[in-house]
C-alpha cells in the first residue's frame, strides 16, 4: 500500500511538472473544501458529500486546472451541464488543489469522469480526454436526452 502512494505521489508531482510547464495556473475555480462555485451550471467545489437523488447522472470529473487534457474537457463539461440542467449534475474536482476527491473515487490518473445513478451507484468511469459524443452515450444509458 505504502509503495502504491509513493508511486501516485510520483505520477502526480510528474504530471503536475509537465503541465504546469505548458500552461499558466488560472485561479479560476476555489477548491477548498467548504467553497462551491457554479459557473453556468458545473460544480466546482471540494465538498465530498453530494446528492446524487436530484439528478438521473452525475458527472464527476476528477482532474486540475493546469493539465492540458483537463483543460480541453472544461467546456464539454459546461456544455452537458447546460444542455442537461435538471437531468445531469455536473461536478469537478482539482485534485492537485485538494487530493481528498481523487482518494475517495480511487483515481490512478487524471482526467477521470466517473458517472453515478440517483442511487448514488457508479455506472461508468472513463479515463483521460473524453470526447462530448461518447459522452452522451453514456448519459443516454441512463435515460437523458
Amino acid at each position: 500500500m505504502k509503495k502504491i502512494s509513493i508511486m501516485m505521489l510520483a505520477l502526480a508531482f510528474f504530471l503536475n511538472s509537465a503541465c504546469s510547464q505548458q500552461h499558466e495556473s488560472t485561479n479560476e475555480y476555489d477548491q477548498s473544501s467548504n467553497t462551491e462555485t457554479v459557473q453556468k451550471s458545473l460544480i466546482v467545489t471540494g465538498k465530498l458529500e453530494l446528492d446524487f437523488s436530484k439528478y438521473k447522472v452525475t458527472f464527476i470529473e476528477l482532474g486540475a486546472d493546469r493539465c492540458i487534457p483537463c483543460r480541453a474537457m472544461q467546456p464539454i463539461m459546461r456544455e452537458i451541464a447546460e444542455e442537461f440542467k435538471g437531468q445531469v449534475q455536473v461536478v469537478f474536482y482539482d485534485v492537485w488543489k485538494d487530493p481528498r476527491p481523487g482518494r475517495k473515487y480511487r483515481i490512478q490518473l487524471i482526467p477521470t469522469q466517473v458517472f453515478i445513478d440517483k442511487n448514488g451507484k457508479e455506472f461508468f468511469r472513463h479515463v483521460g480526454y473524453f470526447p462530448k459524443e461518447e459522452i452522451l452515450k453514456v448519459l443516454k444509458q441512463k435515460g437523458v436526452g
